[in-house]
């Protein structure tokens, strides 16, 4: 290679490593990553959590070594009285028997045969929250007990009373006497709970104390029929009898769930903690808990009914019906709103809704975001206290008439009709007869509701319902409020096409 060749090979070099220093430079300013290095500095990441953990331990051996101490076996023993059978049964005939009778001779020398008892033990879970020695677990756990006694990790036991119960949620706090230092479990935040996420069970399954599983979150809010504020989380976690009330926790070593049901082989639900703390808080202080009540009657917003409320999707808690008087009446909220937030949060379902209020704290005044007539309203709501009261209203069905082809029989509200059915006015159409099969039917009217709306427009007689359907296309749905039962419901009929 001659001198310019040498000189040239140089200065290319020298530009190459010039770059290469720039590139660096740059990158460290603007803090650009290679995947590969981004890769190393995740496993860097990793293996401090491992090492946090401890030496050779992972984070599942580290969560349960800290959590489980916290975690209590629930025994229970429920005694239940109950008279012998009657002297002619549970004896052989006795010579003594003709002349006193069976029973009176026995009773009269001996006395009555005492009760005696049946002995019902059954086993649960708890953790404890805070260091008094209050234990949250389920109400099934404890009910009807006679005897409650509490087996601590460490195997000290102790007899437990109970503080309070929620049956609604299935919800105890019981409390024990512990003259030394007891652990307690954290508490995390449910609500930030993500599909997916792994968690970790603790419990006393089959009577095997303190027993580990481990699994994820396989989905929130289910509704499985156990009460109106169904809101559990699914975990594959293995959860089995005698793991009820005990602990679900994050990888954070946090309780962000009451383990309580199973359904099948390998399904597990758990209380959200969210909704256990504040029913908590209620029960140490006072021993029951109170709900906040709205004074609405509301249902779920089917693809329909969003379509004929003009929503662009089907969110939300439809008000079907305001109780004159209450909380909603009073601050203005009207037939036919929808319920998109409560103070800030937003409202998915109308089961969503009902959880919202019952857990807010009676006489607080919450912003209720309503859209009314296709636009967004504010509405400040002060809550009062939750009291239950079902009615049922009867029914009557003579002179009926069928208007048009909806597949429903119906007759004018009368003052007496109106008065035998516990109504405040005779206002609307009775549904007298529903036919099988007809699009009323397939709607899901019914026999005895009364017809007060059709498409947001007012029905008092039945010369109103005539007007309003004459109006209205008979290819179009068709949006109904009925009254049923002391409440009201929308419900969306599509009529039959007319034959030619």
């Amino acid at each position: 290679m001659n001198n310019a060749g040498r000189r040239n090979y140089f200065t290319l070099g020298g530009v190459a490593v010039a770059s290469i220093l720039a590139g660096m430079l740059i990158a460290s300013k603007l803090d650009w990553t290679s995947p590969t290095a981004a890769l190393d500095a995740e496993k860097g990441k990793a293996a401090e959590t491992a090492a946090a953990a401890g030496p050779g331990s992972n984070l599942f051996v580290e969560i349960a070594k800290r959590d489980t101490p916290s975690v209590v076996n629930i025994s229970t023993t429920q005694f239940i009285k109950q008279r012998p059978p009657t002297s002619r049964r549970r004896r052989q005939p006795s010579p003594f028997d003709d002349f006193f009778g069976q029973d009176d001779f026995w009773e009269r020398f001996f006395g009555e045969m005492p009760e005696r008892g049946l002995k019902q033990q059954s086993l649960g879970s708890g953790f404890i929250v805070d260091k008094e020695g209050y234990i949250l677990t389920n109400n099934h756990v404890v009910a009807k007990a006679d005897d409650i006694k509490v087996t601590l990790s460490d195997g000290r036991s102790y007899d437990a009373e109970v503080k309070g119960t929620d049956p609604k949620t299935d919800i105890a706090l019981i409390k024990i006497d512990a003259e030394n230092h007891l652990p307690v479990a954290a508490l995390g935040d449910s609500d930030a709970l993500e599909v997916g996420e792994w968690v970790m069970a603790i419990g006393n399954p089959f009577g095997l104390k303190h027993t580990v599983t481990v699994g994820v979150v396989s989905a929130k809010g289910r509704t499985i029929g156990a009460g109106p504020y169904d809101d559990f989380i699914q975990t594959d976690a293995s959860i089995n009898p005698g793991n009820s009330g005990g602990p679900l926790i994050n990888m954070k070593g946090e309780v962000i769930g009451i383990n309580s049901a199973i359904i099948g082989q390998g399904i597990g639900f758990a209380i959200p903690v969210n909704l256990a703390r504040n029913i908590m808080d209620q029960l140490k202080e006072k021993g029951s808990v109170t709900r906040g009540w709205l004074g609405v009657q509301i249902q779920t917003i089917t693809p329909e009914l969003a379509e004929s409320l003009g929503l662009d999707e089907a969110k939300g808690a439809l008000i079907a019906g305001v109780f004159k008087g209450d909380p909603a009446d009073e601050a203005g909220i009207k037939v036919g709103d929808v319920v998109v937030e409560f103070d800030g949060a937003t409202v998915k379902s109308d089961r969503d809704l009902v959880s919202r209020v019952g857990n807010a704290v009676v006489g607080s005044t919450v912003r209720l975001e309503v859209v009314r007539d296709g636009r967004k309203v504010s509405i400040d709501v002060k809550l009062a206290k939750r009291a239950d009261d079902e009615e049922q209203i009867g029914r009557d069905d003579s002179d009926p008439i069928q208007p048009f082809n909806l597949g429903i029989t119906v007759q004018d509200l009368t003052p007496e009709l109106a008065e035998r059915m516990r109504l405040d006015k005779a206002k609307g159409v009775l549904v007298t007869q529903v036919d099988p099969g007809s699009p009323a039917d397939r709607a899901g009217i019914r026999r005895g509701d009364i017809i007060t709306e059709v498409n947001r427009q007012e029905v008092e007689k039945i010369e109103d319902l005539g007007s309003v359907l004459k109006k209205s296309p008979r290819d179009e749905k068709l949006l109904f409020l009925v009254k049923r039962n002391q409440g009201n419901i929308f419900v969306v009929v599509k009529p039959e096409k007319e034959q030619d």
